[in-house]
């Protein structure tokens, strides 16, 4: 079985991770859903998603997972028999498996997952994880001299597509009792973002792939609530937050794009009262961005085909931090982590809230760390340190520890053979993961 090829799939509810064992990036990441453009009769998945000239303007979206759980097994052994065949090249029968799932997946999923690993795929093996021990695992091998590393001992948060997760984890083991989840994730960001502007602008409630570039491009977490709310509040040129999105005409460009990419950044240079510094160099090369960037766009009629955002852009990420603004009756992310920390032993109390890994595309938000610690350290005791990294790459960091663990050479004896599977059952099988 040594010489197996070890596939890693860290099946996300919004991107799939698929790669191979060892490598240090996977060989594509890819949407984990199928899209029919309206120009289309035939339904587009993976990869071909991402193709530039593809127009997605109002396609019908269909994905296998559905508030954080599988829930139709059929569209996602489609998308993963593209991804095997057309991306990967692998013949399954030769291959073994590492596949990621949510934490607390139901047994009745479980079942159908295994059935279509070992009965549809007739993969050689298999091994099933995790998110927060793979992050964990990964961050202790890369910062050996930490105390993730020292302690064995993390609080991985992850905020992922469906829902954020406060997991302790303990000797690569997540301490099931210990995890705090919140039903929050990036896909009701982006919903609320489209609820904002289609109230505000115009209707694009059904433009998901839009509205989720919008987010990534254009949204931050504020550090001052109150303070840039009054700055939203400005007129003209005063508002710093104020930038206009150009949507996509489908003749001269089938995606969406900022108009004036250095408008959108002002805010990065705020002070503390909110006011931008001046210098005659500055205004001096103001100027030319804008002369420079008026001839680049004088081609298009954008008059009609854009909206702007002001407050929107620091409105959507604050919901992680407060849920009840949404109506929904949970604590915000601070909170969270609290419960987690409270939940385990006493002596691991220090050591979590020194240890905060931060993973998930919705921690990538400019300034989402800062923000987190702030508002964490009021309800922290002054005895404890608090000290919150983000991974180097918070989107690829499960796959990564998933494959640093199918690299290491007791990979092949911690998983369940198709052999094992046939005679014992899923349920059976399934006590080998511990989770």
């Amino acid at each position: 079985m040594s010489s197996n090829v070890v596939v890693v799939l860290d099946n996300g509810g919004g991107l799939i991770k698929a790669g191979f064992g060892g490598e240090r990036d996977p060989t594509t990441v890819v949407p984990n859903c199928t899209a029919r453009p309206l120009s289309s009769k035939k339904f587009l998945l993976a990869d071909q998603l991402l193709s530039p000239s593809e127009d997605l303007t109002s396609a019908v979206l269909r994905r296998p997972y559905d508030r954080g759980y599988l829930i139709n097994h059929d569209l996602q052994s489609t998308i993963w028999s593209h991804i095997f065949s057309s991306l990967l090249h692998i013949t399954p029968s030769s291959s073994s498996l590492l596949l990621t799932e949510p934490l607390f997946n139901l047994p009745s999923i479980q079942r159908a997952t295994d059935e279509i690993v070992f009965e549809e795929f007739n993969f050689k093996s298999l091994f099933v994880s995790d998110s927060p021990s793979l992050v964990h695992l990964y961050e202790a091998s890369r910062r050996p001299y930490d105390v993730v590393s020292k302690a064995q001992c993390s609080l991985v948060v992850d905020i992922g597509f469906s829902f954020a997760h406060a997991a302790p984890v303990l000797q690569n083991f997540t301490v099931n009792y210990g995890v705090k989840r919140m039903d929050l994730g990036g896909k009701a960001l982006t919903n609320y973002l489209k609820e904002l502007v289609s109230y505000r602008s115009i209707n694009v409630m059904d433009e998901t792939f839009l509205m989720d570039d919008v987010k990534e491009k254009l949204c931050f977490v504020s550090t001052d609530v109150a303070r840039d709310l009054q700055i939203a509040r400005r007129r003209g040129s005063d508002n710093h937050f104020r930038c206009t999105y150009v949507l996509p005409d489908g003749i001269n460009h089938t995606k969406g794009f900022i108009k004036d990419p250095t408008e959108a950044q002002r805010y990065l240079s705020l002070s503390e009262n909110g006011e931008l510094p001046h210098s005659e160099e500055t205004d001096e090369a103001d100027q030319t961005d804008a002369k420079s960037i008026s001839s680049e766009r004088s081609k298009i009629d954008l008059t009609k085909n854009e909206f702007s955002l002001s407050n929107e852009r620091f409105l959507v990420p604050e919901m992680i931090f407060r849920p009840a603004d949404l109506g929904m009756n949970q604590a915000g992310l601070a909170e969270c982590i609290v419960r987690a920390v409270n939940s385990c032993h006493p002596y691991l109390h220090p050591v979590l809230y020194e240890s905060i890994i931060l993973t998930g595309g919705s921690t990538l938000f400019p300034g989402f760390a800062k923000r987190l610690e702030n508002e964490l350290r009021p309800l922290v005791p002054d005895a404890y340190q608090v000290k919150i990294s983000t991974q180097e790459d918070p989107i690829l960091g499960v796959w990564r520890g998933g494959s640093l663990l199918a690299s290491s050479p007791d990979f092949e004896e911690m998983c369940v053979t198709k052999s094992e599977y046939e005679e014992l059952g899923s349920s059976r099988c399934r006590r080998r993961f511990f989770h």
